[in-house]
């Protein structure tokens, strides 16, 4: 079981990518295709170029963590991307959805409630 702590973020790198890499491939790929920092403690989802692969890397107490998946039918339902962009933000949620097969494009989330106080100081 995979758990995003509060506060860390999701990227979901929008190009396929060859799942052949390892630790050391994927942190480059952090560093130089999203431009993000890899000991940041988030989680850098990859998709592999048949859809039904993914492998997520993250940084996790004194050493990288990677997280491998493999579909025995069918492909991950990724969400919408827009043109351009290299990368989309999930949330934990979101990526416990992605793996466990639902269609994020179809899923429709309810509106989180915050009081006005706080809407008014965004």
């Amino acid at each position: 079981m995979l758990s995003v702590a509060p506060g860390a973020r999701v990227y979901l790198a929008a190009e396929a990518v060859d799942l052949r890499r390892g630790h050391d491939g994927l942190c480059a790929l952090v560093r130089g295709t999203l431009a993000l920092d890899p000991f940041t403690g988030h989680f850098f989802v990859f998709i592999g170029k048949r859809g039904d692969r993914v492998k997520i890397l993250f940084w996790d107490r004194g050493g990288f963590v990677v997280y491998y998946k493999r579909l025995a039918r069918g492909r991950f339902q990724l969400p919408r991307l827009v043109a351009g962009a290299d990368r989309v933000v999930l949330d934990g949620t979101q990526l416990a959805m992605l793996l466990g097969g639902f269609d994020l494009v179809r899923t429709r989330r309810t509106e989180a409630w915050e009081p006005a106080a706080r809407r008014g100081a965004a």
